[in-house]
């Protein structure tokens, strides 16, 4: 048994106890194959939240200097995180999620790069597209609403796939295929908030 498998519901009971959780979409979801989720990012709570959300496994990307912390590096990897070089094109985590994503897991990305606890949303960041563009997984935006505190509402949403095919059809640059990401997030926030 992994040490995620023994977390998740470690960390389900703590988030239960803390915010008032509600989640819709999760239908959404392929079962298998690639997947990967596109979300705002509100606070460091978000990708917890994700995970416990969501029946699959989830992968994730963390900024680098959360992975030179002692013993806490070590368990972020045991949690299926990588390292990624903010503002670089880091290739290797760019390569690691490729890969992730063409051997069918699931991958959650905040495509606007940093937590951004107040609306609107940033513009998103170029990856999100590319990898939306470069591999056959299923794109699914999600959207965090509410404020972490305690007994506070959070929701968290996952939305409809957004048509890859089609963007990769219509010869989309990544930005392009970004902001269709962002937009599909946006959609997401106005109609649940």
């Amino acid at each position: 048994m992994s040490l995620y498998s023994i977390g998740k519901p470690l960390v389900a009971f703590f988030y239960s106890l803390c915010f008032r959780m509600s989640v819709e979409g999760v239908e959404n979801i392929p079962k298998d194959g690639g997947v990967l989720i596109c979300c705002n990012h509100l606070s460091n709570f978000d990708p917890p939240l994700v995970g416990i959300s969501m029946k699959r496994s989830l992968s994730f990307v963390a900024k680098e200097e959360l992975f030179e912390i002692p013993l806490f590096g070590r368990l972020l990897r045991h949690l299926h995180a990588f390292p990624i070089k903010r503002g670089t094109g880091d290739r290797g985590a760019i390569r690691t999620a490729v890969g992730l994503l063409n051997a069918g897991h699931a991958l959650l990305i905040f495509p606007e790069g940093h937590r951004n606890p107040n609306a609107p949303l940033r513009k998103g960041l170029s990856g999100a597209g590319f990898f939306a563009l470069k591999t056959d997984a299923t794109v699914i935006p999600c959207a965090i609403i509410g404020h972490y505190g305690f007994r506070k509402k959070v929701k968290i949403v996952f939305g409809e796939p957004i048509d890859s095919k089609m963007l990769k059809n219509q010869k989309k640059k990544s930005s392009e295929a970004s902001a269709a990401i962002m937009n599909g997030i946006q959609q997401l926030l106005d109609q649940y908030r």
